[in-house]
């Protein structure tokens, strides 16, 4: 499994690299949009909507708002970033409160219309504002779409993915060869305390290192590490949210799509969670 697993790494990797370096912001959004919404099918599968036919309905219609989403915030003057702003901060604050989701996990635990409404919910508070992040840091704020985007923005929305998949790996390994202790055994017994500290140390160094390609100097790196501090471990946040709908779907994986990965979503919810937290940070920062 891990030769596996590693193998496939070493194609996603390089392709993701390219893809954020190479394209320019609205082609990125348009392939960040399929992903993601890719990863909302799984997701919407693990709240209870088995049938093809609701999931495609609601899927499009995420995909209907990420096109108002862009529509609305075009004018005479240009794009603005407002109506993006605000929806990555929505998310922000829902991945905040997320965590009393984590803390009670046993209110979503029962298959009710009331329940599986607010896993829907939850579903497009997760990839919608990820992605109006994603748009944001890719074209340092979203100000020029359609035109070229400096290449130094593209470079911090690599440094935002890079922390993700750091803490992931980090995490698998510190974890597989030094945990101890469970971090959340009723919602993913593997996980533990050692595995999540590797995590985090593993995202910094990859945010500072990663940083300090998109130009980021040295009197930046207290301001870039603690929000890549924070943006980790959000990502761990949304590393148990998404074990948590596997937990009480009865899966072990979100779905099949990816070898030795599982679905897509096993690979994007620690990215769903970071991104609008990176966003905010880096906009607060101002680095």
């Amino acid at each position: 499994m891990t030769r596996t697993r590693v193998l496939a790494a070493l194609v996603m990797a390089p392709t993701a690299i390219a893809a954020i370096l190479l394209l320019p912001t609205p082609w990125l959004a348009a392939v960040a949009a399929l992903i993601m919404l890719a990863g909302l099918w799984e997701w919407l599968k693990l709240a209870g909507v088995d049938d093809s036919l609701p999931r495609t309905v609601l899927v499009g219609l995420n995909l209907l708002l990420m096109v108002l989403l862009v529509w609305a915030s075009r004018g005479e003057g240009g794009f603005s970033p407002a109506l993006f702003q605000l929806v990555t901060l929505a998310g922000a604050a829902g991945w905040v409160l997320s965590l009393l989701w984590l803390w009670r996990p046993g209110f979503s635990a029962a298959d009710r219309p009331a329940t599986r409404a607010f896993k829907l919910a939850a579903g497009t508070l997760a990839v919608v504002p990820a992605w109006c992040a994603l748009c944001l840091v890719h074209s340092d704020g979203f100000t020029a779409l359609g035109e070229a985007a400096e290449p130094i923005a593209h470079r911090w929305l690599l440094a935002a993915l890079a922390l993700v998949w750091a803490a992931d790996t980090g995490a698998y390994f510190a974890g597989r060869h030094l945990g101890r202790h469970k971090l959340a055994p009723t919602i993913s017994p593997n996980k533990t305390i050692e595995g999540a500290a590797g995590g985090v140390v593993a995202g910094i160094a990859a945010a500072l290192g990663f940083g300090w390609l998109a130009g980021a100097g040295l009197p930046q790196w207290p301001a870039l590490a603690l929000v890549a501090l924070v943006a980790t471990l959000f990502s761990i946040a949304g590393d148990l949210i998404e074990s948590l709908l596997k937990r009480q779907a009865g899966v072990k994986d979100s779905g099949d799509l990816i070898p030795g990965h599982g679905g897509v979503l096993d690979r994007i919810d620690g990215v769903l969670a970071a991104l609008p937290v990176f966003a905010i940070g880096k906009e607060i920062a101002g680095f």
